[in-house]
């Protein structure tokens, strides 16, 4: 059993099922056990990669069978789709951004399990030094940081950025190459490091729009 803020769905489809799958997860929110809201969704076209967050309304204890649940709710509901992973998420550390109230329009994501003997070190790291200086570079809106109790690596850390150009900047870099991320990074393993576009993109709305 493990505390779940956030259930994480991926999945691989081509771009002309994202509606659908779009219509599945509304449809899996609604008949959900636990009240379910999409909160951000985001898709890779390289390599026809769909992530889900939906965000539980209060904190809950699942055991891994209900991932197995939602699983087969999924193949139910969205009969003519890929099968999806689902992961329970725990909250750690949520930072609001530089640019917070932006629409962002890419979503990044660092995947990693912590060396034997390095998880508390590293996410001491994530939350005393890495993620508030990242959030606090132009063009992060939200930083966030889960323990990923299911599928894949078991830190999730995600960056909401309005431009892929945040992850390369100057300020960016400074934050991740200080001397604490350079004892912490060698102990990340099985990392994966995704830039995914935010899903349906974002309206974005031209200055003076509203009344000049």
């Amino acid at each position: 059993m493990a505390l779940t803020h956030c259930i994480f769905l991926e999945l691989h489809l081509p771009p002309a099922q994202l509606p659908a799958a779009h219509a599945a997860l509304q449809a899996l929110g609604a008949q959900s056990a636990w009240p379910l809201r999409t909160e951000r969704l985001a898709y890779r076209a390289a390599e026809q990669l769909f992530f889900a967050y939906l965000r539980l309304d209060q904190a809950q204890e699942l055991v891994a069978a209900d991932m197995h649940g939602l699983q087969a709710a999924w193949s139910r509901l969205a009969p003519g789709l890929p099968a999806v992973q689902a992961s329970r998420l725990e909250q750690g550390l949520s930072v609001a951004g530089h640019d917070s109230g932006q629409p962002p329009l890419h979503h990044y994501v660092v995947e990693t399990d912590p060396a034997p003997g390095w998880l508390d070190e590293i996410l001491h790291w994530y939350d005393q030094e890495h993620m508030p200086g990242l959030s606090g570079v132009p063009g992060c809106t939200l930083a966030q940081r889960f323990i990923n109790h299911d599928a894949g690596p078991r830190s999730h850390a995600c960056y909401s950025l309005m431009t892929e150009d945040t992850l390369g900047s100057p300020p960016w870099m400074a934050v991740r190459n200080s001397d604490w991320s350079s004892r912490c990074r060698p102990h990340f393993t099985n990392t994966r490091r995704t830039m995914m576009a935010v899903w349906p993109a974002p309206a974005l709305h031209e200055a003076g729009e509203a009344g000049g």
